[in-house]
């Protein structure tokens, strides 16, 4: 390090937000995470005994991501390396990892890589890392607000640990925040400042368990509010809720802890529950939640929980989600709201969805197995000599355009995967089935009733 970047790395240090002075620099100054870094876990001995392999930290903002990937950085022997996913490109990427073959085969030295939003690497970007995740040239260490198993290479995932990180305990940040108020060396304790306890309550709950939101406001209201009589800086509830403006501002929309509402979402349309459901739109949508993503998920109820109990329900998802992109906001809200509601007021039924579960279920326990010769297709070069296509029977040349033959494996002969509910239009798909089957002699369990 040069005198240059002595001076720059200093004065960042100096003048930097609160939240990164007030990061943790060793395991025991981590707030939190007992879960994962508690004296008996995994990650606290291989960070210790800097046995450390490939892992993803994925949690809510604030809870130390970063933090337990600096600790790392304090404490291996390795080379560490940081890069942000946001703007690191592929020739990033090729420079740390010509520099991490270089250690290795000239010193024996490892490299980790700490890649903070690795979610937002693409998936040529995430495959390029994967041979020297895997030959070790690359200890990866991933942070991501988003669920990894959605987000990241399936492969990648298959070679890292993953630690859930929760939010930080209500007690755990209103400790953090005394500190911060009252350090010298790294908080605000040069301006002399006080907190009020009902402050430190307030500010403990609002964070929702997010540090660095918590340290933002305390932040904020010593550098901007004036001195009292006494020339101390008093930390009011009043200047806490002023620092924090909204107390919705707990869902964090470019976060993990937004499922928490989606999940509310989606339980009170599946419930049957338009007011909730349209409810939860509405926090989504003044949290500034995206559009897309909120249809998204209402065409995926209108499937796994409505179903065939009204088919029409996915046709208004889906057109929903077409309006939206097409109109944007203020107005795709009363889009999104007519689709919540139709949704949620529709009939309900998940047989469809249990039917592709169980159908998958059964093929992870039985394999592929033969499809029946009369199935198989009769056209690519010699299949006919083979008998391929041979007895096929055409169900538009029989009455009701259906007529009985084997089309499930016959080691599966007679097995129910689709069984219509008695609710909605599954009540005619089951009456229908029923008619057919029995004017072509055929008996069918799953609809026999309709209820």
């Amino acid at each position: 390090m040069d005198l240059f970047e002595y001076m720059r790395t200093t004065t960042m240090e100096k003048d930097s937000p609160l939240a990164a002075r007030m990061r943790p620099r060793t395991l025991e100054e981590v707030v939190g995470q007992e879960h994962i870094i508690g004296k008996d876990k995994l990650l606290y001995r291989a960070i210790k005994a800097d046995k450390i392999s490939s892992v993803i930290f994925y949690g809510p903002p604030g809870t130390g991501k970063t933090t337990l990937a600096k600790v790392i950085a304090n404490t291996t022997s390795a080379e560490f390396t940081q890069i942000n996913a946001t703007v690191a490109g592929k020739k990033d990427m090729e420079e740390v990892v010509a520099k991490a073959k270089d250690l290795q085969g000239m010193y024996g030295k490892r490299t980790i890589l700490f890649i903070d939003e690795i979610h937002r690497f693409n998936k040529g970007q995430q495959d390029y890392l994967l041979p020297f995740v895997e030959d070790g040239t690359l200890i990866l260490i991933g942070a991501t607000t988003e669920n990894p198993y959605f987000e990241v290479n399936s492969a990648l995932i298959s070679r890292s640990i993953i630690f859930e990180l929760k939010p930080i305990p209500r007690e755990s940040i209103r400790e953090l925040l005394r500190k911060a108020v009252y350090d010298t060396e790294r908080g605000m304790g040069a301006y002399q400042a006080v907190i009020e306890e009902d402050a430190l309550d307030f500010l403990a709950d609002i964070s929702g368990g997010d540090a660095r939101h918590a340290l933002n406001a305390i932040e904020l209201g010593v550098m901007t509010t004036q001195r009292g009589a006494d020339g101390l800086i008093h930390i009011t509830i009043d200047v806490a809720q002023e620092c924090i403006q909204k107390r919705a501002v707990r869902y964090d929309k470019n976060g993990d802890n937004h499922y928490d509402t989606i999940s509310a979402f989606i339980k009170s349309m599946r419930g049957s529950d338009p007011d909730a459901a349209v409810y939860y739109l509405a926090r989504m949508l003044y949290a500034g939640e995206s559009v897309t993503f909120i249809a998204r998920r209402i065409m995926i109820c209108a499937s796994e929980d409505v179903g065939n109990a009204d088919p029409n329900a996915l046709v208004v998802a889906v057109n929903a989600s077409l309006a939206v992109e097409r109109v944007g906001m203020p107005e795709a809200q009363i889009i999104l709201a007519q689709a919540v509601t139709y949704v949620a007021s529709a009939p309900k039924s998940n047989a469809a969805c249990n039917a592709v579960f169980q159908a998958m279920t059964e093929v992870e326990q039985t394999g592929n197995l033969p499809i029946p010769t009369h199935l198989q297709d009769a056209h690519y070069k010699g299949a006919a000599k083979l008998g391929h296509g041979t007895g096929y029977k055409y169900a538009h040349d029989y009455p009701n355009h259906y007529v009985e033959q084997q089309y499930l494996p016959y080691e599966l002969n007679g097995k129910e995967f689709y069984c219509p509910t008695g609710n909605g239009y599954e009540v005619k798909i089951k009456e229908h089935m029923r008619r057919i089957r029995k004017e072509a002699g055929q008996s069918g369990n799953q609809y026999e009733s309709v209820e």
